[in-house]
């Protein structure tokens, strides 16, 4: 019996191993990445496969974007600058507007409609004008991933169409998110355009976030079978910026789900978030040396009723599963994202010249940058004047710890011999007064015991009024001329004193004599008798 147990207990513990080998191995099909970051400061707030290589899709065409819009910054063209279609640019692959080898279109309006129609037409029509191909657009691109600090990524074609070689991660994507919005935050309105319109055509983006889930501003989703339904997505609340990625899901209404369940809860954190622990930046999440996943059967595969596309929005199928598994936030996760509207504000595109310079439109969005940016050292310089006052008061008001052991605040753990000196010079002159008296019976308690040997030539009853003659100059050093006119009537006193004292050494003199004479007078009376 003891023989049998013990091998039903090693199978058990076999398949136990088994399971959770299973468990830890590395990203295959169904395996989701997704990654949740800071705009700002790059604080990694959630993060799940985020260094695992992934083939970006057209989220490639954010590194696109990056790239044209650093050329114009360099001069090297401009928004109206006009490229033409090429015979390559019109054979590529859906999605695409279509247009006929020849066309012309601005730099501006290739911009508008790559980042709504996710056109792969426009993006090489971006890398010819650029670079003067697709090839050496792609070494532009590799080269600024890594200025940027993308480790992971590789980049074979401008627009993400199915290649072995074109490969990044959610970290990597993030970073280039994140880089757009600092770099080029006048042209921020590329990534959040909601529709764009063609002549009678309308085009909505296919970010479906934006316009249904609240403070939505960008930025691109994409697809092909090997990835899986990928995006990346920023929103904005209260002066706070997310940016979330989402690799791998299975549908549209899945990957928008998802990212709303991620922005969601990086919007409402509790006030114990900072107990759990730090993720880092996104800079410093370690990369993972593997082979992308290849989805193509699961996304592609027979078992799906239509197959899947960028421009097929799965709308029919059901979302509640989906929805039931997003991460946890502070509300449910079916009312994160509204009914998508009917109607929508489409942006007018068009073929040929710019009829108006483009830059304009840009001109309001820039100079409001431009004054927050002249406001920010105003800003820090009023934060820095009224910094001294408020650590005497935060150290009596913020009394638990626990507020302070992310980021304590700066003179916290300075020795304890120099903070009295800073709280002197920083408090007026009447609570100096007031700590010079709390520290006098420390100097008046031994006053006794060093006075004794001084009193000894002078009379005990001139030592008395000595303490308080000292004593007062400390307090108050404008009345120590009082004490002079006091002490006169103090020197009348013991003056006065000393008289009596010297009849009575008198008397004490005289008494004695008297006694004398009168045994001297007692012995005459007797002899006499």
């Amino acid at each position: 019996m003891t023989f049998v147990s013990t091998l039903r207990f090693q199978a058990l513990v076999a398949a136990l191993a088994a399971t959770i080998l299973t468990s830890a191995a590395p990203a295959h099909a169904g395996t989701e990445a997704t990654l949740l970051v800071d705009a700002d400061s790059g604080k990694v707030l959630h993060a799940e496969n985020a260094t695992m290589p992934w083939y970006p899709a057209s989220t490639s065409k954010l590194m696109t974007v990056y790239v044209t819009l650093q050329a114009v910054k360099n001069k090297r063209l401009t928004l109206d600058t006009l490229f033409t279609v090429s015979g390559r640019a019109a054979s590529q692959a859906p999605s695409k507007i279509g247009f006929k080898p020849g066309t012309q279109i601005t730099v501006d309006n290739a911009l508008k409609i790559l980042m709504v129609k996710s056109a792969n037409d426009m993006a090489v029509v971006l890398a010819e004008g650029v670079s003067g191909s697709v090839e050496q657009f792609s070494d532009e691109m590799n080269s600024t991933s890594k200025n940027l600090g993308m480790t992971q990524s590789s980049w074979v074609n401008p627009n993400g169409l199915p290649a072995d070689e074109q490969i990044s991660s959610a970290r990597d994507l993030a970073i280039l998110a994140r880089a757009l919005l600092h770099d080029f935050p006048e042209y921020d309105m590329y990534w959040h355009i909601p529709a764009i319109q063609l002549g009678k055509k309308t085009m909505r983006n296919f970010n479906t976030l934006i316009g249904r889930y609240d403070g939505a501003d960008g930025m691109k989703t994409g697809f092909i079978c090997a990835s899986g339904f990928n995006l990346v997505a920023t929103a904005s609340r209260n002066g706070k910026r997310l940016i979330a990625v989402v690799l791998g899901a299975p549908s549209s209404p899945y990957r928008a789900a998802k990212a709303a369940g991620l922005l969601e809860r990086g919007f409402n954190r509790g006030p114990l978030s900072w107990l759990s622990p730090s993720l880092g930046s996104v800079d410093s999440l370690q990369p993972i040396n593997a082979t992308p996943p290849d989805l193509r059967d699961e996304m592609c595969g027979p078992h799906r009723k239509r197959p899947a596309a960028e421009d097929a929005d799965d709308e029919n199928e059901s979302s509640g599963f989906m929805l039931s598994n997003l991460p946890p936030s502070s509300g449910k996760a079916s009312a994160l994202l509204k009914e998508r509207p009917d109607a929508v504000k489409a942006i007018a595109v068009f073929i040929g010249a710019a009829k108006s310079a483009a830059e304009q439109q840009f001109a309001n969005a820039r100079a409001k940058i431009q004054k927050l940016a002249k406001g920010k050292p105003k800003a820090d310089a009023n934060a820095t004047a009224a910094a001294p006052p408020q650590p005497a008061t935060d150290a009596k008001a913020t009394t638990p710890a626990l507020q302070t052991v992310s980021s304590p605040p700066s003179g916290t753990f300075t020795p304890t011999s120099g903070q009295p000196q800073r709280a002197l010079r920083a408090l007026p002159t009447a609570t100096d007064v007031k700590s010079a008296m709390s520290y006098a019976p420390a100097k008046t308690e031994p006053a006794p015991l060093t006075a004794v040997p001084d009193a000894k030539p002078a009379a005990a009853a001139a030592a008395a009024p000595a303490p308080k003659a000292k004593k007062k100059p400390e307090i108050k050093p404008a009345t120590a001329a009082k004490p002079a006119t006091a002490s006169k009537p103090a020197a009348a006193k013991t003056a006065v004193a000393a008289k009596p004292a010297a009849t009575t050494k008198q008397a004490a003199t005289t008494k004695p004599a008297t006694a004398s004479e009168q045994a001297a007078r007692k012995q005459d009376t007797s002899t006499k008798q």
